[in-house]
């Protein structure tokens, strides 16, 4: 029996080295290996840190395209390893290296379709880290528990990726959950597979905080953002800009400072607000504040096609019924549903677990093809 196993998973490694080629082609690995050679011997140049604004760019760019060379690379010795351990467990007729195979196939075929959505990733930000703001919909203390089951998927999610994330505001629930916070996730195509989930996420289940058990309808609302660090584009008078400090306080209700070091901006032409309360200093809180400002106008200016951003107009997003992207069902089925895409698992656990992909890959998938529902 473990003999005809192993010839099946023989036939899966070898459909998948044709994958692994067309993955390298579509990443451009070559030319992404010639520039990283180009840009190691620019850093070894004399001089090359003298100029510090370019050398800081100089080595951004290192990175990324190392990264993004040293994950295809891995991925080939993973299915060469793979291809050797099939060999072997198939000539020893070892039933425990055939469950070894099983589990690492897995998560190679995981790793390819991660890289796979990679390849659907065209936008001029997409490379970039993402800022993720959350906000409670009407409903008190319901919607902000939803709202920070919403914030545990996305962190959860970044983990799964080994991306990393940075808490830039944070406001607790009147009793439970949180009425609004603001993330920076950092890791490579960040905000090009993130941009998929900006809009009304709603949730059915038996509330927790109903003495009646009733069932209870929530919504919460995510911005998704490029981190955008100076954009020449993006003009901000300070004329435009109103300037309040508060006090911080951390996740959790934990003061991070007894000074009024957090800072709030409020963009009076379009209406937008950004808060920052993550650093201690005052000045750091209102970099990141002017940092999430521009990021969010630079959006607003390509959705609404403006020449400048003067022109941009303040849009509020509705969080109410018929608004939402994706429900999430808890009662009397369990089922997550995206509205736009039609992709849906009944596996809702995983789902709030941080397993977004599927539903991160369909929408990629639509829009490269022009499918996605608008």
């Amino acid at each position: 029996m473990a003999l005809i196993e192993y010839d099946v998973y023989k036939q899966k490694l070898r459909d998948l080295e044709p994958e692994l080629q067309k993955l390298s082609a579509a990443l451009d690995i070559d030319s992404a290996r010639a520039e990283t050679s180009r840009l190691e011997d620019e850093t070894a140049q004399d001089g090359f840190w003298n100029d510090l604004e370019r050398s800081q760019k100089v080595q951004q760019r290192l990175k990324q395209l190392q990264n993004k060379v040293g994950r295809q690379e891995r991925l080939i010795r993973e299915w060469e390893d793979l291809s050797a351990l099939c060999e072997m467990g198939q000539e020893a007729d070892d039933p425990d290296l055939l469950a070894e195979l099983k589990d690492s196939f897995r998560v190679l075929e995981e790793k390819v379709e991660e890289s796979r959505m990679a390849t659907l990733l065209s936008g001029e930000y997409d490379g970039h880290n993402a800022i993720l703001t959350f906000h409670a919909g009407a409903g008190g203390t319901e919607a902000q528990d939803w709202t920070q089951m919403l914030y545990r998927m996305y962190t959860r999610w970044a983990e799964r990726h080994d991306f990393t994330y940075q808490i830039l505001d944070y406001e607790d629930g009147d009793e439970a959950g949180i009425k609004s916070a603001s993330i920076s996730i950092q890791g490579e195509n960040a905000y090009g597979l993130l941009k998929s989930e900006n809009g009304v996420h709603r949730l059915v289940r038996v509330s927790p905080f109903d003495a009646n058990a009733r069932r209870q309808t929530s919504f919460a609302a995510l911005e998704v953002m490029p981190e955008i660090e100076d954009d020449d584009q993006i003009e901000i008078r300070d004329e435009d800009i109103e300037m309040q400090v508060y006090r911080a306080s951390g996740a959790g209700g934990q003061h991070v400072n007894k000074t009024s070091s957090a800072v709030r901006l409020i963009h009076k032409p379009t209406g937008i607000v950004v808060a920052s309360q993550q650093e201690r200093s005052q000045f750091q809180n209102k970099d990141n504040c002017m940092k999430m400002l521009k990021s969010k106008l630079m959006e607003l200016k390509a959705q609404q096609h403006a020449e400048k951003i003067s022109d941009i107009k303040g849009v509020q997003m509705k969080i109410e019924w018929g608004s939402q992207i994706r429900s999430y069902v808890f009662m009397p089925y369990q089922m997550v549903k995206d509205t736009r895409t039609s992709y849906e698992t009944g596996n809702i656990d995983n789902v709030m677990d941080g397993d977004l992909d599927g539903f991160i890959n369909a929408y990629l998938t639509q829009l490269a093809t022009g499918e996605l529902k608008k």
